[in-house]
């Protein structure tokens, strides 16, 4: 089956009764006099089984978890470290990554190191004897950095390391990091996998069945998994991917050309542009360059005022979801991250990071275009 295919179908096979929709099992546990695959909630449930198959599916995996958050499904996939073990990330990850890392970490004896991972050779410098995990975004969060996934790939392969891919930005339709390389893939469901901003959720999904078993005793363990119904919204969601992340490419591959053109906008940070330093290696592995749009404006300090002029366009943290959300990394995402170190990274004041929806275009760009008079 091809990709629209399967998200349609897989895990949600019509059931006894005929049901199109896979039935939402509110329990939080089981008989076991007929049967012994499900026992208490935690550990397990039917609905949440459709999803993971369904994701599973989609990112070309043998096996996928679902989790209550992406920060649940993050944290989880941390229990593969133990003390004094070390970890190399890209630079520009999201920010509860950069903050679970700075404020706990370090508390368990585990070490790490950011790299500009843009340059493969940067990951392969910071790999050191005691390096357990490689830690990556593609695109980042939020300057649209792009990685090259087989090379990061097998630098953590020859050094016996998991490789980790947050693929939130390009989602499954988009991008496929098991496929050059990687061993574990994690998202943020709540972005654009469930699509329509009414639930919160993870997912990992891996091919190599040790690292799955290790990962679902850890979920069940930590118990950080989602309710029957946030299980059934999610793959409500995944039903419509394909048609939905053609709709934002549209948008944003228009609206990335208007602001590159803008008298207001210094920069364009977008995969899509033949300008991105990373724009041939983003073709090469991305079927499209996704719905995510940053720039920087000419005058930084009008930031807050271009960010209240706007009216279709919701001022609001997250992404992924039919409505455009935009948002200012240095005050909202990124706000832990200390002032120096952000602007070290290129995260500065004028950076604008913005989720394009599938509104009209038109509309869209008007609303951009009167906003940016403002700034």
């Amino acid at each position: 089956m091809r990709f629209s295919t399967k998200a349609i179908h897989v895990g949600s096979e019509p059931d006894a009764t005929g049901a199109v929709n896979p039935a939402v099992y509110f329990t939080s546990t089981y008989s076991q006099k007929a049967q012994g695959d499900y026992v208490y909630a935690r550990g397990d449930n039917p609905t949440r089984r459709a999803l993971e198959r369904n994701l599973a599916a989609l990112e070309g995996a043998k096996h996928a978890l679902a989790f209550s958050s992406g920060m649940g499904a993050i944290t989880t996939i941390l229990t593969l470290l133990k003390k004094g073990d070390h970890v190399v990330l890209s630079d520009d990850v999201y920010g509860g990554v950069y903050r679970i890392f700075t404020r706990f970490m370090t508390n368990y004896g585990i070490s790490y190191d950011f790299v500009d991972a843009t340059k493969a050779s940067n990951v392969a410098a910071a790999v050191k004897k005691n390096t357990r995990i490689v830690w990556m975004e593609s695109p980042t969060n939020p300057l649209m950095k792009i990685v090259d996934l087989k090379a990061t790939a097998r630098i953590a392969k020859e050094n016996g390391c998991v490789s980790v891919m947050d693929n939130t930005f390009a989602s499954p339709y988009l991008q496929n990091p098991l496929s050059f390389g990687y061993d574990l893939v994690v998202h943020s469901a709540t972005k654009y996998l469930a699509g329509h901003a009414d639930v919160v959720s993870g997912a990992v999904m891996m091919s190599d069945g040790e690292l799955y078993e290790k990962m679902k005793y850890a979920e069940n363990a930590l118990g950080a998994v989602p309710s029957p119904m946030d299980s059934y919204l999610v793959l409500r969601g995944t039903k419509t991917l394909a048609v939905r992340m053609e709709r934002h490419c549209d948008n944003a591959e228009a609206l990335s050309g208007f602001l590159d053109d803008h008298k207001a906008v210094e920069r364009v940070l977008y995969p899509g542009l033949k300008g991105h330093p990373n724009h041939g290696i983003a073709a090469k592995q991305m079927r499209r360059f996704g719905g995510m749009v940053s720039f920087v404006l000419q005058r930084p300090a009008k930031a807050k005022a271009f960010l209240r002029k706007l009216e279709v366009t919701t001022l609001a943290e997250s992404l992924g979801g039919v409505e455009s959300l935009i948002e200012h990394p240095a005050t909202m995402t990124h706000a832990s991250v200390p002032k120096r170190e952000r602007e070290e990274r290129g995260i500065s004041d004028g950076l604008i990071r913005f989720s394009v929806g599938l509104e009209d275009v038109e509309d869209l760009r008007d609303d951009l275009d009167q906003a940016l008079r403002a700034a």
